[in-house]
């Protein structure tokens, strides 16, 4: 062969060599457009599913929570771009990356989202109001019961309904609450004829406006129940409903709790919305960090935000509890066990002493150790209590920092800041806002720092007055005194889960074709 030939051959040999990386290439690019988002697990029992799965679940059969398989990560142009982004724009984005244009095409998801948000009260969804002495609070408030919830459960709402009316589905929805939960999922799903809700409130431990914008719905799908006792007491009867996985099937029951894994993709917009408002310059490499402060009962925002985090958002994690402070020491030394008994305090909502997403942080700090975080969250079912190994509490508390605000720091907080600023904060982001003026009397450099505030000062007139201010009640608050109110009770002694599977039943039974 002569050397012109072995030339040729060599040319040929390269070009196909190139063709068929070029060929790999585009087949690859068409699977990862078309790759499906898959759910584990965090106990590592149960088969994973996609995000119609995960939404439908709530918990996973195994007892555990569902959570990514793979996390995307996200570069420096991509953070820079969704910078310029809305939040419903936010929204939108974060979702196509976890549910998949497969599921839900992204027109229709548009449209979703769109729908979702129509009729918060802010043009803008969600609010940043920047204040005296480098207070950041990020107003999450502005849906329909004024309140954080409404924002993950409105989208929620609306994924459910584009797959029951695509499949001709009826599920029953079940919500345990300890205050906030309850009215925004009654508000995303009231009316819709695919969906029952069954809601069950801890009498006399929320505030009357919590209680009554669950009550004054009084609509054909809307089952309320006023249980006698606290909020971990009213979520053992669910507990025990949703153990019984043959009744569950039979029932297409599902939850709508913080565990269920829409809502947790929903609130990682507002960490990005917080650090691309708060953050000095996007133009530095690496990236400025920013300090966003989580007050939070169940964990749920604080899930979303260490999820944001492992994607590459520089942000640095604050959560914020009040005197139930489970997390603070789960946190401070890797105490994970129950104390005596809830304490009720000012910031009612938060007054939680199981915080079901933790398992999340625990499995995502541990890298997707499913056999230790199933190990860990058994004995703490079995016993109440139990201590993180050495090496995961050193990464939560590497990922975290923490603190615990007492009512009397909550009233002051909220009477400081009315001062400095006449602004009325609720009890719940006085938590958070309590942290921020810690650190601002220490007179040391900071980061930007953003306080995320979960509700409206509307909704907790009894805690503004314990801080010695005035109320202000937007109008379609106070008309909430004059309507119709429906409400079952739960007594101490009635067996509360055989109230719930008899309605269940009840329900079922009107959902069965006509003869």
């Amino acid at each position: 062969m002569t050397r012109r030939n072995r030339e040729a051959d060599k040319l040929v040999t390269a070009f196909w060599i190139l063709l068929c990386q070029a060929m790999d290439g585009q087949q690859k690019s068409r699977r990862e457009a078309t790759r499906i988002m898959w759910y584990i697990s965090t106990r590592g029992m149960a088969p994973r599913v996609d995000f119609e799965g995960a939404l439908f679940s709530g918990y996973a059969p195994d007892g555990g929570l569902f959570m990514p398989e793979e996390l995307p990560q996200l570069g420096i142009e991509t953070l820079r771009h969704w910078s310029t982004l809305s939040y419903p724009s936010l929204v939108k984005e974060l979702c196509t990356l976890f549910i998949g244009p497969e599921l839900i095409p992204r027109h229709v998801l548009n449209v979703l989202i769109d729908q979702a948000f129509c009729r918060f009260r802010h043009k803008e969804v969600v609010h940043l109001s920047r204040l005296r002495n480098g207070l950041n609070v990020l107003e999450l408030w502005h849906g329909a019961t004024y309140a954080f919830k409404d924002l993950s459960l409105c989208c929620t709402a609306q994924f459910l309904q584009y797959f029951l009316e695509k499949e001709k589905k009826h599920v029953t929805v079940v919500v345990g609450t300890s205050g906030d939960t309850g009215s925004a999922a009654i508000e995303s799903v009231q009316g819709t004829k695919n969906m029952d809700i069954i809601v069950l409130l801890p009498q006399g431990h929320c505030t009357k406006i919590q209680e009554l914008q669950m009550t004054t719905v009084v609509r054909e799908n809307v089952h309320v129940f006023g249980v006698e006792g606290n909020s971990d007491e009213l979520d053992e009867p669910i507990k025990a409903v949703f153990a019984d996985v043959a009744f569950v099937k039979k029932h297409n029951l599902m939850s709508l709790n913080s565990i269920n894994w829409s809502r947790v993709l929903v609130q990682m917009a507002h960490h990005f919305f917080a650090y691309f408002q708060c953050a000095p310059s996007l133009d530095t490499y690496p990236l400025p960090p920013v300090e966003v402060v989580v007050p939070t009962g169940a964990a749920g925002n604080l899930a979303a935000g260490c999820i944001a985090r492992k994607m590459g958002l520089p942000i640095r994690l604050v959560v914020a509890v009040n005197r139930n402070d489970i997390i603070h020491r789960t946190v401070q030394w890797g105490d994970f066990s129950l104390s005596k008994a809830i304490e009720p305090t000012l910031a009612s909502a938060m007054d939680i002493q199981v915080p079901y997403n933790m398992e999340r942080i625990f499995w995502l700090l541990s890298g997707s150790d499913s056999q230790g975080t199933r190990a860990l969250m058994e004995q703490f079912e079995r016993t109440q209590s139990t201590s993180l190994p050495k090496e995961l509490h050193s990464k939560l508390s590497g990922a975290v920092t923490s603190e615990s605000v007492s009512d009397e720091a909550i009233t002051q907080t909220m009477g400081r800041c009315w001062e400095e600023n006449q602004y009325l904060l609720c009890p719940h982001s006085a938590v958070a806002v309590s942290y921020h003026y810690q650190q601002t009397n220490k007179q040391q450099p900071s980061l930007p720092r953003c306080c995320l505030a979960p509700a409206s000062a509307a909704k907790f007139p009894e805690a503004v007055l314990a801080a010695g201010l005035a109320p202000e009640t937007p109008a379609d608050i106070l008309a909430l005194e004059f309507k119709e109110t429906r409400c079952t009770p739960m007594r101490k002694g009635d067996d509360w889960t055989l109230m719930l599977r008899n309605t269940i039943e009840g329900l079922s039974w009107q959902q069965r074709p006509q003869s």
